[in-house]
């Protein structure tokens, strides 16, 4: 068997039977490997950006990792970003790169590139594979580092000639590393804390947030009085269905600030202190308040929700919670708007619904709306990358093709991996995508002004401006095989939404709605 062979049989030794791709002639190979192993399934996407978006979704739901092949330095370039929010979110990514043949590098050939030190950028473990009959050792590496804990981005860099020649052997999976577990000094210091009768915050990230972590923290709340806040953009939160529902920190520091004021001590569960996105002038980075004690209980090896779990039992919380039933909006009528799509969203939303958010600043009001809706997964932009909402859709829905996504996604945003739409229709994938259209990069209207730029004159104005001419994400839509509409009014559009989630495969509906800001 040649080096591919032996590579994709050690994946799928390893549960790694998922990779998306976007592959170039160094890797043919790998691609031709594909029919002897009939185990692994390859997803095409037409951008690597959307490969490497769409393996960090199917991970994060399906807590296992997905394996993403690129071709060569520049390919690796263009998938970058996605990679950078699959850092951000700690999800276990096996990102293969092909590479030229050894012998042929030395040419400086026109693809020829430094990929260590692009992979370096978002990779916690890199290695070149350099013998076939070392490939399995080097691929059970690469995913016994991916797996963590905590989850990482591993590279894998795969020259031509390592992955065509003979001589490949597979290899047995490598042993699993354990999640660790806090402190029983830790966990009772803390709890002391919480007795204290000081003003207590838990600020929850991670792997803290699956329905466990959230009942705990609740529980803790009840017990203690405590304040819990999540961070503002969870890789994945569970929600609904009469699940307490936790407040997340705000974007802006303004808000963010508010929140967490008069906490006399912030404990961090599985997330880092949190800081504003960017610098301001004359305008603090960093959110803790003044005289406000940072905590880290545990860390990111650790299993977040048995640590709060102890941290309840250590409390005294009560085991379970009395919760209001949850209510659902009324379908809206009159003007489509943020507010009346954000309705229609909570009144439709579907049991056991996975939602890819990356909506921005047209998105605001929906999680008050969906607070109520049936139990589901809320996936978020965790790097600040923008273009992770619909390639991370379209991996949650290959990684639970009985689940329906639904992706909540920015008119700007979207137009950075629109090809997703194509891998969705190729491979009949239940996702609904919402087009929020405002003909603006609103948030960045927003931004002009708190970051004390003068003017925001005519030219300014133009460069944050989607209009001259209007996209037409319906017809971008259908020439990618998804079918789409443009409902004018709430009740058309609540029409169209559920249409769409009633039909499998998937959907896009264009909302032009009026910016916020």
């Amino acid at each position: 068997m040649n080096g591919a062979q032996a590579l994709l049989q050690t994946l799928v030794a390893n549960g790694v039977d998922t990779c998306f791709m976007n592959p170039g002639t160094s890797e043919m190979h790998f691609v031709a490997a594909l029919d002897q192993v009939s185990q692994m399934r390859g997803v095409l996407g037409v951008f690597e950006g959307v490969a490497t978006g769409a393996a960090d979704g199917y991970a994060r739901m399906a807590g296992k990792p997905a394996a993403v092949l690129l071709h060569l330095g520049p390919g690796l370039g263009n998938g970058l970003a996605n990679l950078h929010n699959a850092r951000k979110a700690f999800t276990p990514v096996i990102n293969i790169v092909g590479d030229h043949a050894l012998y042929h590098k030395q040419y400086d050939a026109q693809l020829e590139s430094d990929i260590h030190t692009v992979a370096r950028n978002v990779s916690s473990w890199i290695r070149t594979c350099r013998d076939p009959a070392t490939i399995g050792h080097d691929v059970a590496a690469a995913v016994q580092a991916a797996i963590g804990p905590p989850g990482n981005v591993a590279t894998l860099i795969l020259p031509a000639d390592v992955s065509w020649s003979d001589g490949g052997v597979p290899a047995d999976p490598l042993a699993k590393r354990p999640a660790g577990a806090a402190d029983d000094s830790a966990i009772e210091s803390i709890a002391r804390l919480l007795r204290s009768g000081d003003r207590v915050g838990l600020f929850l990230g991670g792997s803290a947030l699956g329905e466990r972590g959230v009942r705990a923290a609740a529980r803790i709340a009840a017990a203690t009085g405590a304040k819990v806040l999540v961070e503002t953009f969870p890789r994945r939160l569970e929600r609904g269905g009469g699940l307490p529902e936790l407040e997340r920190l705000a974007y802006l520091g303004e808000f963010a600030a508010m929140q967490l004021d008069g906490l006399q001590h912030l404990v961090l569960v599985d997330t880092k202190s949190p800081v504003t996105f960017f610098a301001y002038p004359d305008k603090p980075s960093d959110l803790v308040p003044d005289g406000c004690q940072v905590h880290q209980l545990g860390d990111r090896r650790n299993d977040a929700e048995a640590t709060l779990e102890r941290l309840a039992l250590a409390v005294d919380a009560p085991a379970e919670l009395a919760l209001s039933a949850p209510a659902r909006p009324d379908r809206p009528t009159g003007e489509l708007t943020a507010v009346s799509v954000a309705a229609t969203i909570g009144a439709l939303l579907p049991d056991n619904a996975i939602v890819s958010d990356e909506a921005q600043t047209s998105g605001m009001f929906t999680p008050g709306a969906t607070a109520g809706a049936p139990r589901h997964s809320w996936l978020t932009l965790t790097g600040g990358a923008i273009g992770q909402g619909l390639p991370a859709a379209t991996g949650a829905a290959v990684a639970c093709p009985d689940r329906p996504v639904l992706a909540l996604e920015a008119d700007g945003s979207a137009l950075y991996t629109i090809q997703a739409l194509w891998t969705q229709a190729r491979d009949q994938l239940d996702v609904t995508t919402i087009i929020y259209n405002n003909r603006s990069y609103s948030i960045l209207n927003m931004e002009l002004g708190r970051v004390g730029a003068d003017g925001g004159g005519p030219k300014a104005q133009a460069m944050l401006d989607l209009h001259r001419p209007n996209i037409d994400f319906v017809q971008i839509a259908e020439g990618f095989g998804v079918p789409a509409c443009r409902p004018s009014t709430a009740e058309a559009f609540a029409d169209a939404l559920e249409r769409a989630l009633g039909e499998p495969g998937p959907h896009l509906i264009e909302a032009v709605i009026p910016p916020i800001f």
